[in-house]
């Protein structure tokens, strides 16, 4: 895959960090409806009504909150964690019983979110993020004192 002496995918190496946030936001943007459905009502669908008291009304307010946190880069390493933790209950819980493969039991999506989650949890927010904001602030703040 060379292509005068480069790497043809190179040319999003520059583009690494930006690409951490942008998956970032997507995969919390993405957690976060699964909490709005439940939890929020919208958008409409079978999930909703779901008491905050029952196992899946848990898990949607974890996704309400943490998706929220998610997307806006605050407590990125925590929340990814958390809902890392999460989406792997979930896998567990209700498709793991199904079958062994996930592609047998509809689970490809909880497990491939656990990993994705898992990856943000030690990578961390990505630049546009208000941990880096905050990051930046307090190292401008050190170097001004």
């Amino acid at each position: 895959m060379n292509h005068n002496g480069r790497e043809v995918m190179d040319v999003l190496r520059p583009y690494s960090a930006q690409l951490l946030s942008i998956l970032r936001i997507m995969s919390g943007l993405l957690l976060l409806q699964h909490g709005t459905t439940k939890i929020l009502n919208f958008p409409e669908g079978p999930m909703n009504n779901v008491s905050p008291l029952t196992m899946s009304g848990a898990a949607g307010v974890i996704e309400l909150v943490f998706g929220a946190l998610l997307v806006i880069g605050l407590f990125t390493r925590f929340s990814a964690f958390i809902a890392s933790g999460l989406t792997a209950v979930a896998y567990f819980y209700a498709h793991a019983g199904r079958d062994f493969f996930p592609i047998l039991n509809g689970g490809e999506l909880a497990a491939l979110y656990s990993f994705v989650f898992l990856y943000l949890a030690a990578a961390g927010a990505g630049p546009w993020s208000v941990d880096n904001a905050i990051r930046r602030e307090r190292w401008t703040e050190q170097l001004a004192n």
